[in-house]
């Protein structure tokens, strides 16, 4: 009952600082420091990446792009070696837990505590999140996302079928996981593409951004 208590409370302590790290608005931050812009009031009005790259340029885009792959990754990368060292109950699943501290961590970018629970929509911290888990997750993740992306031009197909597919991918690649742990990173994936469901609207009604590869900024 002991170890129980104890992967709980170790648990349920990890989510709070996971969701609390991965909630800080670098792109925010970045953009207001670096080309005093507010990402929350210009263009798309998303802190992420593409927003960043839209409204402030590639070099904010780039860095904002890197803290919030390494927010994901470093937090589940510390939180999965405090869990694997803490004396384990029979009963206690550690890949639940586990599942449960990636959630925190893609909850804290999407619903940010600093910013009156807005955030951004999920794609590069959820890739952090898959980075920090098990990497081959990630490769993955980022193949589809850039052939989508190259093939129709629209960042928003890439981001909401590559979130779509993550509870196929983690039972592939990871087949010894239950199906309640399964469970936890489908509501991760799919909570990905709730963030988008303004990008959903636009793609049905034709007026989705496409991105321009031979341009620092989205064409409208």
């Amino acid at each position: 009952m002991y170890a129980v208590n104890t992967a709980v409370y170790a648990t349920l302590g990890m989510m709070l600082v996971s969701y609390l790290i991965c909630g800080i608005p670098f792109g925010k931050i970045l953009a207001k420091a670096m080309s005093h812009k507010d990402l929350q009031h210009e263009g798309s009005g998303n802190i992420g990446t593409t927003n960043a790259l839209r409204v402030a340029g590639p070099k904010v885009a780039a860095i904002t792009l890197a803290c919030d792959l390494l927010k994901g990754t470093i937090c589940m990368r510390v939180a999965m070696t405090i869990l694997w060292d803490i004396p384990w109950a029979s009963e206690v699943d550690v890949q639940l837990m586990v599942a449960f501290i990636a959630l925190a961590c893609l909850y804290g970018h999407i619903f940010s505590p600093y910013l009156h629970f807005h955030g951004g929509k999920g794609i590069a911290t959820g890739v952090g999140i898959l980075f920090g888990f098990f990497w081959p997750l990630a490769i993955i993740h980022l193949a589809i996302f850039i052939v989508l992306v190259a093939i129709t031009k629209y960042v928003s197909v890439g981001s909401i079928v590559t979130a779509a597919l993550v509870p196929l991918t983690v039972s592939i690649l990871v087949p010894y996981l239950p199906p309640a742990v399964i469970a936890v990173w489908a509501v991760l994936g799919w909570s990905v593409v709730a963030a988008h469901h303004a990008n959903i609207g636009r793609l049905r009604a034709g007026t989705e951004s496409k991105i321009s590869f031979g341009s620092k900024k989205e064409d409208a």
